[in-house]
Formats: structure tokens, C-alpha cells, sequence
């Protein structure tokens, strides 16, 4: 669950607001004059971000080792093709699935 606490609240509670993130596995936004400045997080869901990032920039350097010997016009052109087929097929499943 998601709740939304002022910095002074966090100060004063902190203990108990650990405790909540930990065992409940609350997240808190911490604010400050109502402008949202951090978020309070269970350390597992931190770690699974950490995970998540880490495979994505992963993925991005095989792509990039991959594409390394194709001239950046090429691989731009490429991609420019292959997202219009893909709306292109979208367009078409649509007006299929309205008849």
C-alpha cells in the first residue's frame, strides 16, 4: 500500500515506518510542503529494481554489440520500417476486429 507522509512525520516515526515497510511491506512518499522528494521502499522490491536495471542495460549492450558494424543511418531506417509495419498491423487488426 502507498501513503503519501510529510518529512516531519518520517522524522518523528521513523522506527515505526521501517517496521511497516519491512513487515507490512509499505511504501511511503515522503513530501515536503506537499512536493514529493523520496519514497520509502521494502528493500526486496529496491533489489528487484536493482535486478530489472541491471538485465536491461544488459540487453542494451548486446544490442549495441550487435549493431555495432551497421551504419547508424541503416539501423535508424530499419527501425523506422519496422515500427511502420507494426502500426501498419495494428491498423489492419483493428479495422478487422470493428467489422
Amino acid at each position: 500500500m502507498e501513503k503519501k507522509i510529510s518529512a516531519m512525520e518520517v522524522r518523528k516515526n521513523l522506527g515505526r515506518l521501517l517496521e511497516e515497510t519491512y513487515y507490512q511491506g509499505n511504501v511511503f512518499v515522503i513530501q515536503r510542503a506537499t512536493k514529493p522528494m523520496a519514497v520509502l521502499v521494502p528493500l526486496e522490491q529496491y533489489h528487484q529494481w536493482q535486478l530489472h536495471r541491471e538485465q536491461l542495460f544488459a540487453l542494451i549492450d548486446q544490442v549495441q554489440e550487435r549493431t555495432r558494424e551497421f551504419p547508424a543511418t541503416e539501423l535508424e531506417d530499419t527501425i523506422a520500417e519496422a515500427v511502420q509495419a507494426v502500426k501498419s498491423a495494428d491498423a489492419t487488426s483493428s479495422e478487422v476486429g470493428s467489422v
